[in-house]
């Protein structure tokens, strides 16, 4: 079994709030008994962009497991690959093929320059498929980007997700070695099926949304305790995702 720990949306801001927040859950994934193989960071790291606030993450983010990040719509992604690259700075997607523990994890960049939705640019889904076609099916795969490709039945989030879902959809149907799905952005954990495929958005670390059915006039918890999701992935290529909540001490 391969175990990877996801969290997302820490719109870290050099604030006390934040930082204590993300400080909590890596204490509390350091401190697992099984630590995970890898802990998968799935976009707005930070809030404004900056490399001051990206500079806060990699202190954070020092842990005994790999940290695998992907931008969000609040990463300006020259400064992203600038501190927690160690790359020239540059405005071109920040796509990443990482094998750990007999799996690949493909970290792909999903935004779009100022805006709040996101889109597989033509150069990510070629990137993509050339990654894949490198790996030659031969290990299970997990994609995570930013934006989610399905609805989650939220009037906000659902005009910010993934445009054009149906690019992945095709990249998927090419190849079924692709096992999930992992994104964040909305603020919410949760579970769906895409091309076939579990697609899992990740709980926040920064604050949870209320849904239509929970309170229709406050649409974001910040007082909710920050999430982890959990994913197991067996020999048998199938996910299994446990949600978890870090509560103060």
């Amino acid at each position: 079994m391969v175990l990877l720990a996801q969290i997302s949306d820490l719109h870290l801001n050099g604030g006390e709030r934040a930082h204590g927040r993300v400080t909590r859950v890596m204490d509390h994934l350091r401190a697992l008994p099984r630590q995970p193989d890898a802990l998968l960071v799935t976009g707005d790291i930070a809030d404004h962009g900056a490399e001051a606030e990206y500079e806060e993450a990699a202190e954070l983010f020092a842990a005994p497991f790999p940290v695998l990040t992907c931008p969000g719509n609040h990463d300006h992604r020259a400064a992203y690959r600038k501190v927690l690259l160690g790359e020239p700075p540059s405005d071109e997607p920040v796509n990443r093929l990482h094998e750990i523990a007999g799996i690949a994890v493909l970290t792909v960049d999903s935004t779009i320059p100022g805006r709040n939705e996101g889109v597989l640019a033509p150069a990510t889904l070629d990137w993509m498929r050339d990654a894949l076609r490198g790996l030659g099916g031969e290990v299970p795969v997990l994609v995570a980007f930013h934006q989610p490709p399905v609805a989650i039945h939220h009037p906000v989030a659902d005009t910010m997700g993934l445009q054009q879902p149906e690019d992945l959809a095709a990249v998927m149907a090419a190849h079924p070695e692709i096992a999930a799905v992992l994104t964040g952005h909305v603020h919410s954990p949760g579970a769906s099926v895409f091309a076939g495929r579990p697609v899992v958005t990740g709980p926040a670390v920064d604050s949870t949304i209320r849904l239509g059915w929970e309170d229709q006039d406050v649409w974001t918890d910040y007082d909710a305790p920050p999430g982890v999701a959990f994913h197991a992935l067996g020999e048998d290529r199938r996910l299994m995702t446990h949600f978890r909540v870090v509560y103060g001490g």
